[in-house]
């Protein structure tokens, strides 16, 4: 009987011991595992702290060279044009009407260029022209002798400031490319507030080739900047005649980026 005893006595001993040690086991691979998966939450923050650091350098690089590069550039043009109006009054002479659209733009491009260096130089991409900058964009390219219409459609709200500020983009992208290649032309500037949804559509009646022409950096910045937000951009000729860009622009948050079918710059 003594010997039964004491044999469950040393089975019961035997199982404390083993679940003695598999409680001390369980516990080490929880530390271990803990200390896995905060080695790889720290290598993961350093990854993302050290990417974060080279984009900060490089828009700190950009940044300075745009200002190297275009700032005083920008600044000698616009003093040579005021300097000319001023001789003009002088004279007794009313400048040229190209002259003050040269003066007006070259201001409002250094006013965009400083914009664009503050941008740069913060952490976030907040700021920069929006829709309210549009009349002002409109009566410039009229100024330059670029009859546009513009017409707006919906209910007109306020737009997250990304979205406003790719709106703009596209219209002030698109007309350059209307004054540079069009020749002769007009244009037409809508915009369409939808559900959730922002339409702008650029149409001109100038020339363009009938054939899709090579992207030019221009449509391609439009289009990673649409493509960013998650819209869609098309741009090609018109049905019959001139060119048209159509940009399709979520006014609310939406994952993932898609963009639209292959168009192209006038050559």
């Amino acid at each position: 009987m003594r010997t039964d005893q004491g044999w469950r006595r040393f089975y019961a001993a035997g199982w404390f011991a083993t679940a003695a040690v598999a409680t001390v086991t369980f516990v080490l691979w929880q530390a271990h595992v803990r200390a896995v998966e905060q080695r790889a939450d720290d290598a993961e923050r350093t990854r993302e702290e050290a990417a974060r650091r080279r984009a900060v350098e490089e828009r700190l690089y950009i940044a300075r060279e745009l200002h190297d590069s275009l700032t005083h550039s920008i600044s000698v043009i616009n003093v040579q044009v005021g300097v000319a109006a001023h001789l003009a009054r002088k004279r007794g002479e009313e400048p040229a009407a190209a002259l003050l659209a040269i003066q007006e733009a070259s201001t409002d491009a250094a006013r965009e260029l400083r914009s664009t260096l503050d941008t740069l130089r913060r952490d976030d991409d907040g700021g920069g022209a929006g829709l309210d900058r549009l009349p002002a964009l409109v009566d410039r390219a009229r100024s330059s002798g670029l009859p546009i219409t513009v017409g707006v459609e919906g209910a007109v709200r306020p737009l997250p400031a990304d979205v406003d500020q790719a709106a703009y983009r596209v219209v002030q992208e698109s007309l350059t490319n209307v004054s540079r290649h069009a020749g002769e032309a007009t244009a037409t500037v809508r915009l369409t507030y939808g559900v959730g949804r922002l339409t702008v559509q650029v149409d001109d009646d100038g020339f363009a080739p009938r054939t899709a022409p090579v992207p030019g950096h221009g449509l391609i910045g439009m289009r990673e900047r649409v493509a960013a937000l998650g819209g869609l951009l098309n741009a090609g000729p018109g049905p019959t005649k001139g060119f048209s860009v159509v940009a399709e622009l979520p006014t609310v948050p939406s994952d993932g980026a898609h963009a639209g079918p292959s168009g192209g710059d006038r050559p």
